[in-house]
This record gives structure tokens, C-alpha cells and sequence, in this order.
């Protein structure tokens, strides 16, 4: 079996959770999934399966899309609706529409993040949530994260009683981002404490809401032996990527793993990303500039060879 599963992934669960589930739903060892989701966040998780596995690392470095919503008014030390307050400064009155959308208008573009305590990086051989289960604080690598847009999609709510303020937002991102820690900056931008209060993963490596199935659907299918419905190609993975096709004589070098030129590829200048070569409908290898050699590719990752 092999292809890309659209999974939605449900709240509850990790992601290993659910890679452990479908390896005795789907009676095969060779699964991976394509990008991390906290368990308390529900949403798109491509699930990658023999030989997808091999394209594993293109569908986690793809973008992603997140829809949530952002509460001023306090902030927690899980940086969501989870964790305990840390800090609260009510609000006495709302913010405009104005500043709130400039505030999120200034986390656009490539932005530095400080990775919450709560949170699978590693500090010295020990992931940040392994500190902090200890009440232990630790300083955190800073990091990069490119955030295409940063949009609020609802009328912010305030409440009087409780001093806070919330709305809803979508926000595509590259990978690595923190949506908790952006939410939480946000607030830092309006000068108040704030946190994520909900969010869901709306899109992942090329995949939507709308494809996916969950966990007792794909089970559904197995039994009907009809789990070819739901499963997508390997080539969903690749498809960012300039696509050739290949003669049966270039194929018969591609499979071996042989350099090309540029030129039999109809390329002038060199090549900026990866580029998919495909044989008879299908993605068979994956090839990259040489480092070294003017004009020469040379293969990245061979995905079929029979």
C-alpha cells in the first residue's frame, strides 16, 4: 500500500497516536505522518505510506493553515486555553479594529519567535516541555518562522466582566511556526497579556479540511476493502515542484540514478528548488542542482525505480 492518507486528526490524540492506530487499521508498518499537531488542536495531518514515506519531509516543510481565535486580557504558560494564567491585566476597554488589525499586520512577513516552554524543541538534549513539567525555565534558541498572511475573520468580542477581548483569525504559515506564540505576541504588539484560545488546522502539505477522513472512516473503508477511495498518490507530495517528463531512454538512466544536463531538461538557468521527474504519469525521481558542476543535476531522491 502506498500513497498520501488525508487524515483529520481529532482533539485528544497526538499524532503518534494516530500513526499507531493506522498501523493496525491499515495492517502495515510503514506510516509516517507529515507534520506534528498537538494533541489539543484537531485538523489536517498527511499520513505518508510506503513508499509516501519517501516524500515525507517535502509535505512537513510545505505551508500550512491554521483558523483560530486570540483572547487579550491574559496570558498561560502553554500559551493556550490549557495552561495555567500567568499573567492577567484586564482590559477596561476594547481595542479598535484599527489597531488590532495593524498589531496583526506587523507579525507578517519573516518574523522571530521564542519557542513556548510547552513545546517539543530541544535545549541540550531535552525538549522544552521536559523543563518545564519540572518548574524548570530554560533559555530558548530563537527562530525564524514566515508568516504569508495574518487576517482576523471576525468582529472582535469584548467582555466587560471578564476584561478580555477575543476574535477569530486565519494565518497561512511556513514551517516551524508557532501559531500559540504568535497569538501571544500579538498581545505583546497591543501592549496586554494574551494567549490562543482555540485553533484548528485547516490546511498541510497541499491537503484541505475538505479531503480528509478520520480515523474511524479509513477503518470504514478497510472493511469494505475500498481504502483506494480515500488513499491519494504520492505525487499530491511533489506537486510544488516543476514537473518533467521523461522519455523511455532518459528513464532508463534516471532509474539508475545518472547526472542530466540541463540542457536535455530545457532548462537555461540553474534550478532553484527540487524538480520532479515523472515517467509514464508517474513521479519517479526527484533531482537538484550539482554543487559543483555548471549545468549538471544530479538526483536527490530516486522514489521509483521498477
Amino acid at each position: 500500500m502506498d500513497g498520501i492518507l488525508p487524515l483529520w486528526k481529532e482533539k485528544g490524540m497526538t499524532s503518534h497516536d494516530c500513526v499507531f492506530k493506522l498501523r493496525k487499521i491499515l495492517h502495515t508498518k510503514k506510516i509516517g505522518h507529515g507534520g506534528t499537531l498537538d494533541p489539543d488542536v484537531s485538523g489536517v495531518l498527511p499520513i505518508c505510506i510506503g513508499k509516501g514515506t519517501k516524500v515525507i519531509e517535502y509535505m512537513v516543510d510545505s505551508g500550512k493553515t491554521y483558523e483560530g481565535e486570540i483572547t487579550l486580557g491574559f496570558s498561560t504558560t502553554t500559551e493556550d486555553v490549557s495552561g495555567e494564567i500567568v499573567e492577567q491585566e484586564k482590559l477596561s476597554q476594547p481595542f479598535s479594529l484599527e489597531e488590532i488589525d495593524q498589531a496583526m499586520a506587523q507579525m507578517t512577513g519573516e518574523i522571530t519567535q521564542v519557542p513556548p516552554m510547552f513545546s517539543a524543541v530541544k535545549v541540550n538534549g531535552k525538549r522544552l516541555y521536559e523543563y518545564a513539567r519540572n518548574g524548570e525555565e530554560v533559555e530558548r534558541p530563537q527562530r525564524t518562522a514566515m508568516i504569508y498572511s495574518f487576517e482576523r475573520t471576525s468582529q472582535p468580542v469584548f467582555d466587560m466582566e471578564q476584561g478580555t477581548q477575543s476574535w477569530s483569525f486565519k494565518v497561512v504559515c511556513g514551517k516551524g511556526t508557532y501559531v500559540r506564540t504568535l497569538s501571544v505576541d500579538t498581545g505583546k504588539v497591543l501592549g496586554v497579556p494574551a494567549h490562543m484560545s482555540e485553533l484548528v488546522r485547516t490546511g498541510s502539505g497541499g491537503l484541505n479540511k475538505e479531503q480528509c477522513v478520520t480515523l474511524a472512516e479509513v477503518a470504514e473503508k478497510m472493511e469494505q476493502e475500498a481504502i483506494k477511495d480515500v488513499l491519494l498518490p504520492i505525487e499530491v507530495a511533489v506537486s510544488g515542484f516543476p514537473k518533467f517528463d521523461l522519455t523511455d531512454e532518459q528513464y532508463s538512466r534516471v532509474k539508475n540514478g545518472v547526472f542530466l544536463s540541463q540542457k536535455e531538461l530545457g532548462l537555461s538557468e540553474p534550478l532553484e528548488s527540487l524538480i520532479a521527474l515523472y515517467y509514464q504519469g508517474l513521479v519517479v525521481s526527484l533531482y537538484q542542482q550539482h554543487p559543483e558542476k555548471s549545468g549538471v543535476l544530479k538526483p536527490s531522491k530516486v522514489l521509483r525505480n521498477n
